[in-house]
């Protein structure tokens, strides 16, 4: 086989790697595709590919985030991590473990560790690599990569929200709020909230938004109760997708172009937290994108429909 096909088997893995390390698509893509270019620009074939490119990739990731958090922190409202609408990696052995890592709730867990503990944290805890992989990815002794990996672990635990682990319920519950929200019955989207709900707004600072953190379900109802109305008068689409592996949708103009996706994180049978991305920045990825400003005006001024 050669490097070129060793490297698109492995570039799924690398990639899940990357974006789980980064909480970005495009930084992912930058760093998988700066992985190739260093495993082809190789004189002599290593033992392992596989071993190669998770190094590489690991650590392009680990020097990126590093120079990003300064950025994170001057951002302009809440930062939340570029939506995923499919994880090109699959194994049925780690099924549980993909899936759980990518939500947003994990990534934003995954935010408050260092780089270097991320990184093994994802390794490990993700994708199983044993210790002495870990140690020679990171760079690292195998005993300080246990150390980083407790430590992970711990921060992890302690912040990590107990959500509704039958995916059945979840999609249930997501599925009449999506109806809900189609059908503008805000009493019925009310009637889902958790008493303690958050919404949670990623504009960036370059497209519409309410409070960039809006709690309680009298509050998050209220802006429901504008917000909704909006959508059906500008005759928007909401597209129910899975976004990081937890349920929620995609809000398109009338003429299909992305506006801002949503996801739902469900506990206790109802909403507990709304994570909406209205950055255009975060949004390219999956799709040609509508002016939200414009959308916006149309709405307003568009009379209500009729009943």
């Amino acid at each position: 086989m050669g490097k070129a096909e060793e490297f698109e088997e492995l570039r799924p893995l690398l990639f899940s790697i990357a974006y789980r390390i980064l909480g970005s698509v495009s930084e992912a893509e930058d760093a998988v595709q700066e992985s190739w270019m260093r495993y082809q620009a190789t004189t002599t074939r290593p033992a392992s590919a596989k071993a190669f490119l998770s190094t590489v990739v690991t650590r392009l990731s680990i020097d990126v985030l590093r120079s990003a958090r300064v950025r994170r922190e001057e951002y302009v409202g809440p930062w939340l991590p570029e939506p995923l609408l499919t994880d090109p990696y699959e194994d049925p052995a780690r099924a549980a473990e993909l899936a759980d890592s990518l939500s947003t709730a994990a990534l934003l867990l995954l935010e408050r560790l260092s780089p270097l503990e991320r990184a093994v944290f994802v390794l490990r805890e993700v994708f199983a690599f044993d210790f002495p992989a870990i140690a020679a990815t990171v760079g690292r002794s195998e005993a300080a990569c246990h150390q980083l990996a407790v430590r992970a672990r711990r921060h992890m635990g302690a912040g990590r929200a107990r959500f509704e682990a039958d995916r059945k319920d979840r999609e249930e519950l997501a599925g009449r709020f999506f109806d809900a929200f189609r059908e503008g019955d805000v009493d019925a989207l009310t009637e889902l909230l958790a008493a303690d709900v958050q919404m949670i707004g990623d504009s960036g600072g370059k497209a519409p938004r309410f409070q960039p953190v809006i709690s309680g379900a009298e509050r998050v109802a209220g802006v429901l109760a504008v917000f909704v109305p909006l959508v059906i008068r500008g005759a928007g689409v909401v597209e129910p997708r899975q976004v990081n592996g937890q349920p929620g949708a995609i809000l398109r103009d009338r003429e299909g172009h992305v506006l801002s996706t949503w996801t739902l994180d469900v506990r206790d049978g109802r909403l507990q937290t709304i994570h909406t991305v209205n950055n255009p920045d975060k949004l390219s990825h999956i799709g040609p994108l509508a002016d939200a400003w414009q959308a916006l005006r149309e709405a307003t001024a568009a009379p209500p429909p009729e009943h």
